[in-house]
């Protein structure tokens, strides 16, 4: 049996969602803090969260660099609002101090949907999700910019894009997971299943 093992970047934010959204979709879910715990997942989530304080800690807790490694080598990861700011190879208004992980040729723009009194969800359709649209829920969402080349544009809120796929890269500027509709971690966790499959031939 084909049971992906996905881990949930546990820093900040709301990893436990996540985790009950992917054992949902049929995934082996576990917390992933340091190092050894990265290495033992085939994929990995970057929950939503404060962008800037999520890429300190993982500085600080020695696991950005093997993230980076691991994504560059092609690892499925999916990221949502801050996880989203984490994977674009440029911000456009970065904080002090603030690095990302990388892997999607986009540039976004922080807090752009307004501040956190500005949450609000909406109904969007993602390109590859099936039936109704997703019920999105927008905190203090980023939106992308730009995307290069390589990057494809999967849903668009109100003239922006809020969801891009490039290669094994997933982001969403919304949160899927407060929703109880788990069709988005359910396409990631298909993506992981294809990527494991791929690397036994």
């Amino acid at each position: 049996m084909n049971t992906p093992v996905i881990g949930v970047l546990a820093l900040q934010g709301d990893v436990r969602e996540h985790l009950i959204a992917l054992a949902a979709a049929d995934a082996v879910a576990r917390p992933v803090r340091r190092p050894e715990e990265l290495a033992e997942v085939d994929g990995l989530v970057l929950p939503g969260g404060e962008s800037t304080t999520i890429s300190k800690l993982a500085v600080l807790f020695g696991v950005m660099e093997p993230l980076r490694a691991r994504v560059r080598e092609g690892m499925p990861v999916y990221g949502t609002c801050a996880g989203l700011i984490m994977l674009a190879d440029k911000i456009l208004d970065p904080r002090s101090g603030q690095e990302t992980v990388g892997g999607i040729d986009m540039i976004v723009r922080r807090n752009a949907f307004g501040r956190q009194n500005e949450s609000f969800e909406a109904s969007v359709d993602v390109k590859g999700i099936t039936g109704d649209p997703v019920e999105g829920v927008f905190i203090r969402a980023p939106w992308v910019e730009s995307v290069g080349a390589g990057a494809e544009v999967l849903a668009e809120h109100d003239g922006h894009i809020v969801a891009v796929r490039q290669g094994n890269a997933l982001a969403t500027s919304f949160h899927p997971e407060l929703t109880g509709d788990h069709r988005v971690h359910a396409l990631f966790v298909d993506m992981v299943r294809a990527n494991r499959a791929a690397e036994s031939l």
